[in-house]
């Protein structure tokens, strides 16, 4: 796909707007507003902390990223959203479109409370082509004010041939799914996008088995979209909690990168696997499994017996309900997914906006067949300066640190390969810390020298390193039975800011590659109040929200590190400093 350019882009876009009559209608809370500003340290309310290049509205609150598509040359994204402040509440559906995924105008809200089985809340959703190639969204709504009492609704276009997709109607037959059969209607919510094969169209709606401790995927099948029917048996549980924003969909399994449509099946000359995503309500992340659809039985089975209780996840930090889409221009699955902000609520108020999107992600099965691989969409390029700077061949010795210099890296997007001469100094790793990365990460953060590593990036960093964002590998020796060494990706922001109210955890993954060569790659996407990284090229990532209060602007500085007891040598850095795209307005 041809990317135009900024300017004329953004005029094609608003001409089509002004023929179509479509506006953007914003409110504001200004009274809670006014109070809560002078009550945050100034650096929460530095409109550099506003991210550059991730998806945002103007202002207020955002959450889950819902219904996206591609119709009639047009990305659609729909996202639940506050239109009256910067906290959770009074949600809408929210409506941008695109020609890139990068460049985004904002059309009028899609979904509002409107009918009766909807009246008290408009949640998140799926869409899905019927055969017809008409959208179809299905989503949740609330009916009852006394309880939250959660059925599935379902609207269409009222003009198929507008390519905006600007006006939506909702059937006088919603809901066309109830809460019967002894489900918890107050845990009931966000049905998936729906599959076609045999006569039927199915979909998932996640929940929670009574008693509140096994999350749950339940089956509704259809002939028409209009009238569903639950299938006896869910398509699969685990005693997870509740599962919020399920999302099932078909890959490839020949170790190609092509996504697949949502209805495309196995059979005999086409191997195909399925991925059940499900976002963790009690534990606030996303985790998948990878294993085979039984469409007879209606039966999801999961290729690792243990996975539902060592989860793979999407992003082993702030990302959660996320949504997948088959995108037909490009054959491909695109990834959105939600991050939160790491300030406080009155934080949130003062700033006036809370919540984007992260970089729209490509995931493909990796060869091996046990996980999905990542990567950022190749149209984010387009923002990059002309005039990278680099780093080749660069020895970086025990303790010592290097700056990378020439750019501005508070908006930046940074790829280095590490090539690591030795692994004889590894750590042994604590078998009691196997399967918590996390943890590890909490007591072997980046300042707590290893054997290899820690070594990677220190991102939006002050001068003097009081504030530094340090995202790194650690490598330990090949666990007990194993003669693969484990990798621990970590991001550690406990020194990211000198502000005390911000919530700054660690955040890591185990990387399953193999270092025997001593190499491994990273690529960082920062944007002033986000770290977005990949390592090993998208088979673990990690994004982390940070909120510098002395690297912000100008002042941000980058760095190569290694805190470990072996040399590491840098074979290749690339930084670009990347430009701002159309945003919504701003």
């Amino acid at each position: 796909m041809r990317v135009l350019g900024r300017v004329a882009w953004a005029w094609l876009v608003l001409l089509l707007l002004q023929l179509a009559g479509a506006s953007h209608v914003v409110y504001q809370n200004l009274e809670t507003e006014a109070a809560a500003v002078e009550t945050v340290p100034p650096s929460i309310v530095d409109s550099q902390l506003r991210t550059g290049y991730h998806f945002q509205p103007l202002k207020n609150w955002i959450n889950d990223p819902n219904a996206p598509m591609y119709y009639k040359g047009w990305y659609h994204l729909f996202y639940q959203y506050n239109p009256k402040g910067a906290v959770w509440g009074n949600i809408v559906w929210a409506h941008s479109v695109s020609r890139d995924l990068i460049n985004w105008v904002s059309l009028k809200p899609a979904i509002e409370p409107s009918i009766k089985s909807d009246k008290y809340g408009c949640w998140s959703g799926s869409a899905t082509m019927t055969l017809d190639g008409t959208p179809a969204i299905m989503y949740t709504g609330v009916n009852r004010p006394d309880v939250n009492y959660q059925v599935q609704n379902v609207a269409f276009p009222k003009n198929k041939s507008d390519p905006l997709l600007q006006e939506w109607d909702k059937p006088g037959h919603n809901p066309v799914i109830v809460p019967e059969g002894g489900i918890n209607a107050t845990q009931f919510r966000d049905p998936t996008t729906a599959w076609h094969a045999d006569g039927h169209w199915r979909l998932l709606v996640g929940s929670v088995v009574t008693g509140g401790s096994r999350g749950v995927a339940y089956v509704y099948r259809s002939r028409d979209f209009r009238l569903w029917t639950r299938v006896r048996r869910p398509l699969h549980s685990a005693p997870t909690g509740m599962w919020e924003c399920p999302d099932f969909y078909p890959v490839t399994a020949d170790g190609r990168q092509h996504g697949l449509d949502t209805s495309v099946m196995a059979n005999d000359k086409r191997p195909v696997k399925h991925v059940l995503k499900n976002s963790l309500d009690l534990r606030r992340y996303d985790y998948y499994t990878v294993g085979t659809y039984d469409r007879e039985a209606e039966r999801f089975v999961p290729d690792d017996p243990a996975g539902d209780e060592h989860h793979l996840r999407y992003d082993y930090g702030n990302f959660y309900a996320s949504k997948t889409f088959y995108d037909p221009a490009k054959r491909r699955r695109i990834l959105w997914g939600w991050a939160n902000e790491s300030d406080t609520a009155v934080d949130d108020v003062a700033k006036g906006w809370a919540g984007i999107q992260a970089i729209p992600r490509k995931v493909w099965l990796d060869p091996s067949g046990k996980q999905l691989v990542q990567w950022p969409i190749e149209e984010v390029e387009s923002l990059r300066g002309k005039r990278p700077v680099s780093l080749k061949d660069r020895v970086v010795r025990p303790g010592e640190h290097v700056e990378v210099t020439g750019l501005q890296t508070a908006q930046a997007d940074v790829e280095v390969s590490f090539e690591v001469p030795s692994l004889e100094g590894a750590e042994a790793l604590d078998e009691a810390l196997a399967y918590d990365a996390q943890k590890l990460c909490s007591v072997r953060g980046a300042d707590v020298k290893g054997g290899v590593g820690p070594f990677g990036l220190w991102v939006l960093a002050s001068a003097k390193l009081e504030e530094r964002t340090a995202v790194f590998f650690r490598v330990f020796r090949a666990a007990r039975g194993s003669n693969k060494p484990v990798v621990l990706m970590c991001t550690d922001p406990t020194k990211s800011s000198r502000n005390p109210n911000l919530y700054q955890p660690t955040f890591a993954g185990f990387v399953d590659t193999d270092i025997t060569n001593g190499k491994i790659s990273l690529r960082s996407l920062i944007d002033r109040s986000v770290v977005e990284s990949f390592g090993a090229g998208g088979k673990t990532c990690i994004l982390s929200r940070v909120y510098p209060s002395l690297a912000i602007g100008k002042n941000a500085h980058l760095y190569v590190f290694n805190n470990g007891k072996a040399d590491i040598k840098v074979t290749q850095l690339t930084a670009w400093e990347m430009k701002k795209p159309l945003m919504n307005g701003a």
